[in-house]
């Protein structure tokens, strides 16, 4: 995936989920819709962050819903400039503001009283109790931005397939689609091009073009997140770091 410039399908910030939060303070409904939709598209990233950088403070999910319910009551964007430009690096900052709130309310707990208190373990009946180990070894604000890159590309992808789907051109999608993650390097382009029923220089001609559709959808879910349009081809070159 390279840096083109922006297509125009993404360049029209006035209307994107976040400057609509901003500039309404979510006070309107549709502000309220905006910023619940993105918190809903970048819950992934907040979970991975919290379970990665707290083991003293209870089960990262029921801390995740705690997050988002504060962040959508709105309290938490009142001091929010109208001209802060990233939904990533306020979400990010927001909820290590939370979790310093919420340690420093555990603490004061404890110093209230004279019982022994003893970690509750992460682990269910469904879940183990500790988290996977991270083969990469980031930290966590590098684990944030790549969990984000990696929302990022899966919303461009499933938009990618629902539009090839209401095109009739699912199976060619599914086909064509581990030259985009790289998930099945031994394929080759001849033998999926017979598979399609297509020359090889047709599924170049095919792939060619979902590329550049991709390129496209992945600035678009870029530019949704974001209220400066100069700050797209910089967003975009920290997503290609994160990944």
């Amino acid at each position: 995936m390279t840096t083109d410039a922006p297509s125009s399908s993404c360049g029209s910030f006035s209307t994107t989920q976040w400057t609509r939060v901003l500039a309404a303070r979510t006070e309107s409904p549709a502000a309220r819709a905006a910023l619940s939709e993105l918190c809903a598209s970048y819950y992934a990233p907040v979970h991975a962050y919290i379970a990665r950088s707290t083991h003293d403070l209870g089960d990262a999910r029921d801390l995740t819903h705690s997050f988002f319910e504060r962040l959508l009551s709105g309290s938490m964007l009142a001091g929010v400039q109208p001209d802060h430009g990233r939904f990533r690096s306020y979400l990010l900052g927001a909820v290590k503001h939370f979790l310093a709130d919420t340690r420093d309310r555990h603490q004061a707990a404890k110093r209230g009283t004279q019982h022994e208190h003893v970690p509750v373990s992460h682990g269910t009946d469904t879940q183990s109790g500790c988290d996977p180990p991270d083969p990469l070894g980031l930290p966590p604000d590098a684990w944030f931005d790549r969990q984000w890159a990696l929302t990022v590309v899966s919303r461009a992808l499933d938009s990618l397939a629902a539009e090839h789907a209401a095109a009739g051109r699912a199976n060619q999608f599914a086909a064509l689609t581990p030259w985009l993650t790289g998930d099945r390097p031994e394929l080759s382009q001849a033998g999926t091009a017979a598979h399609l029923g297509l020359s090889e220089g047709a599924l170049k001609v095919a792939l060619h073009r979902l590329r550049r559709r991709f390129r496209e959808q992945v600035k678009h879910e870029i530019a949704l997140t974001l209220s400066h349009p100069g700050d797209a081809e910089d967003e975009l070159r920290s997503l290609l770091r994160a990944l």
